[in-house]
């Protein structure tokens, strides 16, 4: 066979389906990583915190424990656990701002003892406080103290992006997620807090539902479902919930259960011998094998043939056809 030509080849190339296109990976905001750096430099702190020199003389100890605690060695610790080793982006952020750290360790960890906000919200100027958004660090909806009213989420809370709008929990609507939707009544309410609870349309004085339906309430609403089939009238679901029972079942330890009409004192299949087969629900009375009915007993098959025989008028059974 001979080899395609190159001409041949481009063709089959440009025929050949493109593989999709990889998605490009969500990059991390700046305020991101700024909370991620501090998150692990307060963790760096609490990882050397306990360290100790496991000696025996506690003076010497506890004078060199105190030197270290706010030495530089400490912070060389700490800012080598800082990044993973290929995250370039943690490593570019601390070569950037390693000397800005240095200082607050050394000279302003007292007075600015939160990092977060003295490195990420008011140096580098890349997040804002809780309760703030935006470029200039505004109030969110409803004040920065209690934001949506605490009901809700407020868009770009704490970093310098976002609207600062509310998007709202179940159950609540408005500007400042204080206000109920239908389904919802305001429990407790004042300038700062507004609690919503569930209308419960069960607990109506006219039931919500049909006589062989029972009531269950959900959030905002209600839903009707269907009575256990061995009930007349229900308050819940199975036959423990019935109000009453249907022909055929009586109450027995609060649940509606099939009455064994074949075992009672009083026979219900009367006629000579029959059999009582117990369903649910119900029974049936029918002649045991080799014996068919007749008016007031079930008949042996072979005693009925012998009958018809000595009587002429009587018709013959089936089996002398």
């Amino acid at each position: 066979m001979r080899p395609p030509t190159p001409a041949a080849l481009g063709l089959l190339l440009l025929l050949l389906p493109l593989p999709p296109p990889a998605e490009p990976s969500k990059k991390a905001t700046p305020c991101k990583r700024c909370r991620g750096l501090v998150d692990k430099f307060n963790q760096g702190m609490v990882d050397t915190a306990k360290k100790n020199f496991g000696g025996g003389n506690t003076a010497w100890e506890e004078k060199t424990l105190s030197k270290y605690e706010f030495s530089e060695v400490r912070l060389l610790e700490i800012m080598e656990r800082l990044c993973d080793g290929s995250d370039f982006d943690c490593h570019s952020m601390l070569e950037e701002h390693e000397e800005r750290l240095e200082a607050w360790w050394l000279r302003l960890k007292k007075e600015h003892p939160d990092l977060f906000e003295w490195f990420c919200v008011k140096t580098l100027e890349v997040c804002c406080s809780p309760g703030t958004y935006g470029p200039d660090c505004l109030a969110c909806q409803g004040g920065s103290q209690r934001p949506c009213g605490g009901n809700g989420d407020c868009s770009g809370d704490g970093s310098r992006q976002g609207d600062g709008s509310c998007k709202c929990h179940p159950g609540y609507q408005g500007a400042t997620c204080m206000d109920c939707v239908d389904g919802y009544f305001s429990s407790l309410r004042n300038e700062t807090h507004s609690i919503c609870t569930d209308v419960d349309e069960c607990a109506a004085e006219a039931p919500p539902c049909g006589d062989q339906q029972y009531c269950e309430n959900v959030g905002g609403s209600f839903v009707c479902e269907e009575c256990d089939a061995t009930c007349v009238g229900c308050t819940g679901k199975g036959p423990g919930q019935c109000k009453e029972c249907v022909p055929g079942y009586t109450k027995e330890s609060g649940q509606c259960a099939d009455v064994d009409e074949c075992a009672l004192a009083d026979a219900v299949c009367a006629r000579e011998n029959e059999n009582c087969h117990n369903s649910p629900g119900s029974y049936a009375c029918v002649c045991p094998e080799g014996f068919e009915e007749a008016e007031a007993a079930c008949v042996h098959m072979q005693t009925a043939a012998a009958e018809a025989a000595e009587d002429p008028a009587q018709p013959p059974s089936h089996e002398d056809l």
